[in-house]
């Protein structure tokens, strides 16, 4: 039972200092480039996005 709760103190720790974060007006956790639905909402892609979509690119055009 104590590690329950030195576990459950630890992560409500990090939760209340995440949302002073948030309330401090700390910019927001951002994704990378890419991710499950493949979309880029970067300003510059990285170099991993430019290479999937050259890689991509090079698939369409062979089918």
């Amino acid at each position: 039972m104590a590690i329950f709760l030195v576990t459950f103190v630890i992560i409500a720790v990090v939760i209340a200092l995440m949302a002073i974060g948030v309330m401090f007006g700390r910019a927001a956790i951002k994704g990378s480039c890419g991710g499950v639905n493949s979309d880029c909402a970067c300003a510059t892609k990285c170099d991993k996005r430019l290479k999937w979509e050259a890689e991509q690119t090079k698939l369409a055009a062979q089918e």
